[in-house]
């Protein structure tokens, strides 16, 4: 049974397809095969349904009952008016329905009965399932009406009770029918929306993470590539000055300069080492060292003190017992507020930094005395300045920056130490 099921569903799935890009093919199917299943018997008995022509015949006194023959052109226009509005049953079901009715009340108050008389439960079908449902009732109603008006012209031969019992029945079956299809394919349409918004917004989800996990990266190479060639542009305008005055200066100035692209080079790898794939396309995990924390602060304190920088620093409170994010958000808040410290107040510029903690707070101060003020990005809001109230903000944190009032600049940022704000 499980290849035939998927050949039949096959075949339903292709004749949907066909049916959509071909609708009048289906309907003009079922128009034809009325005419050809119960049109054409009728013609083929003289163009009546009757079971008796009145003259008194076996049938009569069998049935006490006679149907009223027809001519042949009136049996041709009354299926005519049964059959070809279902051409238009999908497209308008209450237009086709309307016709259909009108057409057999017409046909059985001449007290003809027609097997096209079928037309008229199909279009009942097709408004169930293509209709507006609150027609349906008066669809019901009008149905009906129509199937107690043959009950009483069959009364003599059937009684009108068991007539009323098989018309109403077949009725029901219809409308089920119809009601039923149109269900499912109300659910089935609701589950391809549902798919498709839950692929819309595993997309959206995907293009998300994307642009955070971009938006780290991009973080951590400016802090990295930002600090360390200020620092050795620094070095590097130090060494080419002291050349010709301290060639042994010039020498340790080169030095510095290797120490800081090494450094730095380390650095990169690690931060990019996550984003590389090995060759068979598993993912290839970096050995490297871990990210800095703040025990590293003082290792690079001492590399801008190489390239002129004063700094005096200082820790309250229990630093060490900070987790690993938080100590990484520390670092490299200081990396760049030294950094631009570096490039705007110029060498031989005096640091105070401090990072204390305070209850459920941590706070870091970076001040300098610098006399030629912080003008570029800090002014104009740069990356440098953005990418520490990012971090912040992640521990529900901000950051501040503006001239001391006694000269020289101040960097603040306070991060808030609550466990609910680590877990942003």
């Amino acid at each position: 049974m499980g290849p035939l099921a998927a050949r039949l569903a096959r075949g339903g799935q292709r004749l949907r397809l066909a049916d959509r890009a071909h609708p009048w093919v289906l309907d003009t199917a079922v128009a034809a095969l009325v005419v050809l299943m119960f049109c054409l018997p009728d013609l083929v008995h003289h163009g009546g349904a009757g079971v008796g022509d009145g003259d008194g015949d076996g049938d009569r006194h069998r049935f006490q009952f006679a149907f009223t023959r027809l001519p042949l052109p009136a049996v041709l226009a009354l299926q005519a008016g049964l059959v070809l509005p279902l051409l238009w049953r999908r497209r308008r079901p209450m237009t086709t329905f309307a016709v259909i009715a009108g057409v057999f009340a017409l046909q059985w108050s001449l007290g003809a009965a027609l097997r096209a008389d079928v037309a008229l439960f199909i279009a009942l079908y097709s408004l169930a399932l293509h209709g507006q449902l609150r027609r349906l009732p008066w669809a019901c109603a009008v149905i009906a009406a129509g199937m107690v008006l043959v009950a009483v012209r069959v009364s003599p031969a059937v009684s009108v009770w068991d007539a009323l019992f098989f018309l109403l029945s077949t009725a029901t079956a219809a409308l089920a029918v119809g009601l039923m299809v149109r269900s499912r394919r109300a659910q089935l349409a609701g589950l391809r929306e549902r798919a498709a918004r839950l692929e819309t917004e595993r997309d959206q989800r995907i293009r998300l993470a994307t642009a955070t996990e971009r938006a780290r990266v991009a973080r951590e190479m400016h802090d990295i590539v930002g600090h360390n060639l200020s620092v050795i542009i620094t070095l590097a305008d130090a060494g080419a000055y002291a050349t010709d005055i301290a060639p042994e200066r010039g020498k340790e100035a080169l030095q510095l300069i290797g120490d800081t692209g090494r450094t730095a080079l380390g650095e990169l790898r690690r931060v990019l080492g996550v984003l590389r794939e090995a060759s068979d396309g598993a993912r290839q995990a970096p050995e490297l060292s871990p990210q800095p924390g703040l025990a590293d602060i003082e290792t690079l304190c001492d590399g801008v003190r190489t390239a002129g920088l004063e700094i005096v620093y200082r820790t309250v409170g229990e630093v060490d017992a900070l987790d690993r994010g938080m100590q990484l958000t520390v670092y490299r808040i200081v990396q760049e507020a030294l950094t631009n410290t570096l490039k705007h107040a110029g060498a031989g510029t005096r640091v105070n930094l401090a990072v204390v903690v305070e209850d459920e707070r941590l706070v870091i101060r970076i001040r300098d005395n610098g006399t030629a003020g912080h003008p570029g990005p800090w002014n104009e809001e740069g990356h440098g300045l953005v990418g520490m109230r990012e971090r912040a903000a992640l521990y529900g944190g901000t950051v501040s920056a503006g001239p001391a009032a006694d000269g020289g600049w101040t960097v603040e940022a306070a991060l808030d130490l609550t466990p609910e704000a680590g877990a942003r």
